[in-house]
């Protein structure tokens, strides 16, 4: 299974969140199924998020790109920190995160 492609199935075909404040608030609101945080993220929004993820129960995984790249991934013309899935929609991310891939 492919990390892009699943990103970008959830991105056109699920409920996304995108950025740290809007991901935080998904998180903390018990609505996220599913943070990716891109490899060059601050150190303290890595932290920050990895503990209201492990409190809510929200799986955390780092994308191996930089914001750049996830930023090109989700075809926006910007950089994207952290994406948050809501719903996967036709997508299998969420198998992803559990290692099924």
């Amino acid at each position: 299974m492919d990390l892009v492609r699943e990103i970008q199935t959830a991105v056109k075909t699920g409920k996304v969140v995108m950025g740290y404040r809007e991901s935080l608030k998904a998180v903390v609101n018990g609505k996220a199924k599913l943070v990716l945080v891109a490899s060059n993220a601050p150190s303290d929004i890595k932290r920050d998020l990895a503990k209201h993820c492990k409190l809510s129960g929200a799986p955390l995984l780092e994308f191996p790109g930089t914001s750049w790249d996830l930023g090109a991934v989700c075809n926006k013309p910007f950089m994207i920190s952290v994406l948050t899935v809501l719903d996967p929609g036709e997508s299998a991310i969420l198998d992803l995160a559990k290692g099924e891939g």
